[in-house]
């Protein structure tokens, strides 16, 4: 079986491929598993995620990983999937950006959202490294800094939340007086005392060596404020791109992989799970890639070979034999 994507939806399915004792391989295009957790929160706190009231989005990688490993699955990572033949037949056979070639009886499609890039700030691009970041990799990089945080969304309030007890001050700037994120993250982090400005834009940006100060300018009076700061988080959104898989031949929609109830695609041996599915009443949350990948597996399961089932019993049976 291959797993296209290392995320935590792929790294879920890589346990219960190896629960149902296939031989895996997990492919992904970035150098370190984990997928947008490692690559743009690792330190953020997830609270959705069944079982653990909170937890890091690293320690959740790594948890996955350890989780993974009684199966033995085999990783390739630095290499995207590129080109796809298959058949009802068999077997599909993925090649990759290195030319390598992959044959499996079951390919699944877990790669989230595809390849992404945030989206860039208003001004002050320039600044990108020198006091202002797209990511946070380490929250103790911004202990006693004052920082100012640009977007309304669900990554705004959650780098707000968990940078608090490092910043010496933490400011938000939001080009609309509605925010995007959970309102009850919101209302947390109103009540630690975090200053807003909105409907405001980034206007200008300066310092020396490292951001100094920032000029934020209200949409609706024109006034223009100048905020002491010396770090920017810009959690602006990123923009995706599923890449080459998105000349497949599979059925699309807006960008998406459309997926039936067993979690096949509309071509044969290829199945998909998590972000890059759809379906209606889809919901993107881990947990519910969790579910999807837990059920392409078993439905991939004949594809394997005749003698396996759908089902594939309990786990907590197969820990008593």
């Amino acid at each position: 079986m291959l797993i296209i994507g290392a995320g935590p939806t792929g790294l879920y399915g890589a346990y219960y491929a190896g629960f149902r004792e296939f031989d895996t391989v997990v492919l992904d295009a970035l150098p370190e598993p984990g997928g947008q957790i490692t690559a743009m929160y690792p330190e953020k706190d997830i609270f959705d995620v069944g079982g653990f009231p909170v937890i890091k989005g690293r320690d959740l990688v790594a948890n996955l990983l350890e989780q993974a490993a009684v199966g033995n699955p085999e990783y390739i990572l630095g290499e995207q999937a590129t080109g796809l033949t298959t058949s009802e037949a068999g077997p599909a056979v993925v090649t990759t950006s290195t030319g390598r070639r992959i044959e499996a009886k079951a390919v699944i499609l877990t790669g989230g959202i595809g390849a992404f890039r945030p989206r860039a700030i208003p001004v002050g691009t320039e600044w990108i490294g020198r006091g202002a970041e797209y990511f946070v990799p380490r929250l103790a990089d911004y202990t006693d800094r004052d920082v100012l945080i640009v977007g309304g969304g669900d990554s705004a309030f959650d780098w707000a939340w968990s940078l608090h007890p490092y910043a010496r001050s933490i400011a938000i700037v939001h080009r609309r007086e509605e925010f995007r994120a959970h309102a009850g993250m919101v209302a947390k982090v109103r009540d630690l005392g975090v200053r807003f400005f909105t409907p405001c834009e980034l206007a200008a940006v300066r310092g020396e060596d490292r951001v100094a100060e920032v000029d934020v300018v209200n949409r609706t009076t024109g006034e223009t404020s100048t905020i002491g700061t010396d770090a920017i988080v810009a959690a602006l959104g990123f923009i995706a791109n599923i890449g080459p898989i998105a000349d497949w031949g599979m059925q699309l929609y807006k960008r998406r992989v459309v997926v039936d109830s067993t979690m096949n695609t509309t071509i044969p041996r290829v199945l998909a799970a998590g972000d890059i599915v759809t379906y209606p009443g889809k919901v993107p949350l881990i947990s519910v890639g969790f579910g999807e990948v837990a059920t392409a597996v078993n439905n991939a399961a004949p594809l394997i070979g005749p003698e396996y089932g759908v089902f594939p019993g309990h786990s907590s049976g197969a820990a008593a034999e």
